[in-house]
């Protein structure tokens, strides 16, 4: 993509991302504003074709993103997957998500274990000219990046929590030698904090698993762009989730599970909430973006639950639900669909997932399709690949075991 372009290009590719139908044009269009909008991509192909849900799902190579606790009831000593998604590709063609995650079982009982994981966010290669008419043109590569690196353990024969500790990189701008602006990129550091609960019951005469799990995820500094003048939360996010597997015969199990979230992030102020004609509605207003600028993340976690201002309906409209299911045969071949629903006035983001997967003793294929239910939607037919390399299959492979 190749044009030209100003800042205005890259905020709405961010707010396209955060909630792609920002153009429905209501009047009580209101989403939760954060910066780094790509951390709450889904990165993997499994999560993704079942509404983007993860948090009570059997761990994989991907539960970094979803519930990291989970890597510690992990059935492998270890595996990493490499994922691939071609992101708003209705609008242009080089957005682009990539992520490698993983994780590696540690003690002799298998009850604990390291993860990490690295996403790199690309909004593709844009030109600008400025002045306008000076003949110059200077490129950018806009990008968002983020490392991090997990530990969970089980605390029970039933129960495991995980820590995640992250560094993030958002880079939007560029150096702007005509008004001696000198934009840099933006730097923030967060945590996860997860829980995740898997017990096996007999019903009938079968064995079924019922997990649970909920993770709060990018809990941490603020990211300050435009050199310290636009500071934005990150999107700290509360995730819950249920997940029931039972058996439809032998070596065909169906699992079915939901997810629901909530952005941990304070509305932002807005002027049609206040009389603008008046200076004494002006003079509220403006109070309130500077305390909104100005709050900590911790005090915005906590106001998150009561700031909406259309009051608890409209906290309700932040919860965002995905139902999903996923049938296996003989844990070799994956078959899964899922539905993802966001309020529209909360970003009107809603779409079916469907998508299927192949296994074999070291690798794994997995790939998912997004159709969208909203009108007009950019993230209509996004999507994913992901491969996943089991540690046991090379090991059995090498003869290391």
């Amino acid at each position: 993509m190749k044009k030209t372009v100003t800042y205005s290009l890259i905020a709405v590719a961010m707010m396209l991302m955060a909630s792609p139908a920002a153009m429905a044009q209501k009047e009580d269009f209101n989403p939760v504003q954060t910066g780094v909008n790509s951390l709450n991509i889904a990165p993997d192909a499994r999560g993704a074709s079942m509404g983007d849900l993860g948090a009570a799902t059997d761990p994989d190579a991907n539960s970094q993103f979803w519930n990291p606790s989970k890597y510690a009831f992990a059935y492998s000593q270890g595996s990493v997957s490499l994922s691939y998604t071609p992101w708003l590709r209705k609008i242009v063609n080089d957005i682009f998500l990539a992520n490698v995650a993983g994780y590696w079982k540690l003690g002799s009982q298998d009850n604990q274990a390291l993860s990490a994981s690295l996403r790199y966010f690309s909004l593709g290669e844009v030109t600008d000219n400025y002045p306008e008419g000076s003949g110059s043109a200077q490129t950018l590569n806009p990008y968002e990046m983020s490392f991090d690196l997990g530990y969970s353990r089980k605390l029970s024969e039933k129960f495991s929590m995980g820590v995640v500790f992250r560094y993030i990189y958002s880079d939007l701008g560029f150096s702007d030698s005509y008004a001696g602006d000198q934009n840099t990129g933006a730097s923030a550091f967060s945590a996860d904090i997860s829980g995740y609960y898997t017990t096996y019951p007999i019903i009938g005469r079968n064995e079924c698993q019922f997990s649970w799990g909920w993770n709060i995820s990018n809990i941490g500094s603020k990211v300050s762009y435009n050199n310290g003048e636009n500071p934005a939360f990150l999107p700290t996010t509360l995730r819950l989730g249920t997940s029931f597997m039972f058996p439809l015969a032998d070596y065909h199990n169906l699992a079915i599970s939901v997810d629901a979230n909530k952005l941990l992030v304070p509305t932002r102020p807005r002027e049609k909430d206040y009389d603008m004609s008046t200076t004494e509605g002006q003079r509220e207003y403006n109070d309130a973006l500077e305390n909104w600028e100005n709050m900590s993340p911790i005090t915005g976690i906590f106001k998150s639950f009561s700031d909406a201002p259309g009051g608890f309906s409209e906290e309700l409209k932040e919860i965002s639900w995905s139902l999903g299911a996923e049938y296996s045969y003989n844990d070799q071949f994956f078959l899964r669909a899922g539905y993802y629903y966001e309020n529209a006035m909360k970003g009107n983001r809603q779409y079916f997932g469907i998508g299927a997967g192949f296994a074999m003793n070291v690798v794994r294929l997995d790939a998912a399709y997004m159709l969208a239910t909203a009108q007009t939607s950019p993230l209509d037919q996004t999507l994913r690949f992901t491969l996943t390399f089991d540690m046991d299959g090379l090991r059995d492979i090498f003869g290391k075991r």
